[in-house]
């Protein structure tokens, strides 16, 4: 069963493809199991990673990266999050927002900040998402305000991949209060995480994802020099949002990686395993079953394809992205919650991947923009 062809996969990407799957063969799915049940972040597979040349690669070769393109970070992915999503997010996360420093900051921040994360010195995240806000980003209340040379930072982080483990995070942050312009009130800013008033701890442990660590962010009069400000002051909001067009897109990735071990698993098990005298493949309903699991993932997928090369060529990549992402992901339940059916009791044991990929699925349909607001995009987005 080979479902994660490369025949629909754009030939500047294949290649990287190629390494990103033997990666994951080797040092990602021989130690999900093992990284689930110990919770811990995956270190050594990240410095792995990192040696390969799959970690941070999107950051340009100017940089000191690769300089991977959208479709290629969508090839990494799919075939990462095949083998384990919570591993897989781990080495992701290692240079996230970076994108917004390289596309929006100065070459003085990228030289003292990108290159690092590029050339695998050092490790990023992204600070948005707050304790009682998430998809609204224009209600965040965590600010920034001048006092002098430095900015002040008050406030709290939530959901922050790496907030414990980077060394800097980009943090996204109110510095005007003007109610006619809701989406210019934001900024931000390179934030290193031994900077004064920065405090984060892990959130607790999680039911997924467990080899992924998340952390709750608090700043207490945290001072940042002036010159950590990214670009221009209220442009946050847009620097954000056309960050995650290419985010989403690739989340659409997590999707299809999800959903193909989904398949792979369930396929599997309902061929080996006997009922009534046949084997449980041999019954329509289970066939039906296994045929909708396929129409889910194979249309999921040709979305993701044709939204990447749309977003690439900002051709209305708010548009694609969301209906990628809200494709896949949902895809990725569906598929997981009729492997666990197929599966039947043993679907529960932890040591049975199925029972994580359950799991897992659930989280890509929240993360980067709950569904619901997808759809929101998509209807307001769509090409008139």
């Amino acid at each position: 069963m080979e479902l994660l062809d490369d025949s629909i996969v754009p030939e500047e990407a294949r290649a990287v493809k190629q390494e990103a799957r033997e990666f994951a063969a080797e040092h990602i799915e021989p130690n999900a199991e093992e990284y689930f049940e110990r919770g811990e972040y995956p270190w050594d597979i990240l410095e792995e990673g990192m040696e390969a040349g799959l970690v941070g690669q999107s950051i340009s070769e100017e940089y000191g990266g690769r300089g991977l393109s959208l479709v290629e970070m969508l090839a990494i992915a799919e075939e990462f999050y095949r083998a384990d999503a919570g591993i897989a997010l781990s080495l992701q996360l290692a240079a996230f927002g970076t994108n917004i420093l390289e596309e929006h900051g100065s070459e003085e921040q990228k030289a003292e900040y990108l290159r690092p994360v590029a050339e695998n010195e050092q490790i990023s995240g992204l600070a948005v998402s707050e304790p009682d806000t998430g998809s609204d980003m224009a209600g965040m209340s965590t600010a920034a305000e001048k006092d002098g040379d430095e900015w002040v930072i008050n406030g709290e982080k939530y959901w922050v991949g790496n907030g414990v483990e980077a060394d800097w995070v980009t943090v996204y942050a109110k510095t005007g209060d003007d109610p006619d312009n809701r989406y210019g009130n934001y900024s931000t800013f390179i934030v290193p995480t031994d900077a004064p008033g920065y405090k984060a701890e892990h959130i607790p442990e999680k039911m997924c994802y467990r080899a992924s660590k998340q952390a709750h962010i608090t700043f207490d009069d945290c001072r940042i020099p002036e010159e950590n400000l990214i670009g221009a002051e209220g442009a946050g909001f847009y620097m954000v949002a056309g960050f995650f067009n290419h985010g989403r897109t690739v989340v659409a990735g997590h999707g299809l990686g999800l959903a193909a071990a989904a398949i792979e698993e369930a396929s599997a098990f309902v061929h080996d395993r006997e009922a009534f005298g046949r084997t449980v493949d041999e019954f329509q309903a289970v066939q039906h079953d296994l045929a909708d699991m396929r129409l889910e993932f194979e249309s999921a997928r040709s979305l993701a394809w044709r939204a990447a090369e749309k977003v690439e060529n900002d051709d209305y990549p708010g548009y694609w992205a969301a209906l990628a992402k809200t494709r896949a992901t949902e895809a990725a339940t569906e598929c997981a919650e009729t492997g666990m059916q197929l599966y039947g009791g043993r679907s529960v044991l932890e040591e049975n991947k199925i029972s994580r990929v359950y799991r897992d699925a659930r989280v890509p349909v929240i993360y980067e923009g709950a569904n619901p607001i997808q759809r929101n995009l998509i209807y307001r987005q769509a090409p008139r």
